[in-house]
C-alpha cells in the first residue's frame, strides 16, 4: 500500500491495484503496470489463476458469512471493482471498502454512485485505529453486533516492520463476539526459487511484495477459531460440486481461510 503522504495518480510507477486488473484480463491498466504483471508472469505463469483463485474464494467466503448471518462488511485494500464484488454477493448488506489507492478511489466512488448501504472511504490496512475511527466507516458499521472484515490478498504488501500481527489484532479488538475475519496471502512454500523474481517485479511499484512462508501466514490467525477446513490453498476452502483443485499435492501458494472472534479474549 502507498503511503498517504504520496497518494496521487502515476501511470508511470507500476500500481498493484492495476496490476491485479491486467492479471484478470481488466482494462484499467497502464504500460507500466502491463510490463511489471509481465514481469512476474515470466516468473509464476499461475498468477493469472491464483488471481481469479481469490476472487473466487472472496464469493465463497462472503456467501458462508451471509449465512452465518453476518450483514455487515468492511473491505479493507478491495482494490479496482471488478465482478462479484462484496456488495453484489451479500445484497442487502452494508459494505464499506477502504483503500487508500486514488485509481480505486476513483472507480469505486463512480461505480457504487448513490448505493445507501455502500460506502467507500479513504483508508491505509498499516494504521488500523485510522480506519476504525473513521465516520463514515462508524456511521455503516455497528461493532455492537457481528461484523466481517476481508483482508484479501492485501496483507503480502505489508512489510514485517509494520507489524501485520498488531494490525490484525488491532481490528481483532474491535469486533464484537460471532465477528469474522477472512484472509488470503501468497505464501512461498511451493515455488521458493521463485520469490526474488517476483519481489524484484514489485520493486517499482506502489507497493512491494513481502514474500511469507505457510507457517508465518498461519500465525497471523492467533487469537481466531478456525471455520473449517482451517487454512488452506484457496481452491480448497469449500469448493463448490465440480470446482477445479489444483493446487493438491504441489505444496502450500495462495493460502486463504474464516477465523471467528469468541468471547474468550
Amino acid at each position: 500500500m502507498s503511503d498517504p503522504a504520496d497518494i496521487g495518480f502515476h501511470a508511470n510507477i507500476p500500481n498493484v491495484a492495476r496490476m491485479y486488473d491486467y492479471y484478470l484480463g481488466g482494462k484499467d491498466n497502464f504500460p507500466a503496470d502491463r510490463e511489471a504483471a509481465e514481469q512476474a508472469l515470466a516468473v509464476v505463469p499461475e498468477i493469472r489463476h491464483s488471481v481469479r483463485s481469490n476472487r473466487a474464494f472472496l464469493g465463497r467466503a462472503v456467501e458462508f458469512l451471509v449465512e452465518q448471518g453476518i450483514d455487515q462488511f468492511i473491505d479493507i485494500g478491495a482494490g479496482l471493482p471488478t465482478q462479484n464484488n462484496v456488495h453484489q454477493v451479500a445484497s442487502g448488506a452494508r459494505v464499506v471498502y477502504v483503500d487508500n489507492d486514488p485509481t480505486v478511489l476513483v472507480h469505486g466512488r463512480a461505480i457504487l454512485g448513490k448505493n445507501r448501504n455502500v460506502s467507500i472511504v479513504t483508508g491505509d490496512l498499516r494504521r488500523p485505529r485510522e480506519i476504525l475511527d473513521h465516520p463514515d466507516l462508524r456511521a455503516a458499521i455497528d461493532f455492537e453486533r457481528p461484523v466481517a472484515i476481508l483482508l484479501l490478498a492485501i496483507l503480502h504488501f505489508i512489510p514485517d516492520a509494520d507489524g501485520p500481527a498488531d494490525i490484525i489484532a488491532e481490528l481483532r479488538s474491535a469486533m464484537a463476539p460471532g465477528s469474522y475475519l477472512a484472509m488470503s496471502h501468497v505464501v512461498t512454500d511451493a515455488r521458493p526459487e521463485a520469490a526474488d523474481g517476483v519481489t524484484k517485479a514489485y520493486n517499482r511499484a506502489s507497493s512491494p511484495f513481502v514474500p511469507r512462508t505457510s507457517k508465518e501466514v498461519i500465525r497471523l490467525f492467533d487469537g481466531f477459531d478456525l471455520v473449517d477446513p482451517g487454512i488452506v490453498n484457496l481452491p480448497e476452502w469449500r469448493p463448490r460440486p465440480g470446482d477445479a483443485v489444483p493446487y493438491r499435492n504441489i505444496g502450500d501458494y495462495f493460502l486463504g481461510g474464516v477465523g471467528l472472534v469468541t468471547g474468550d479474549g
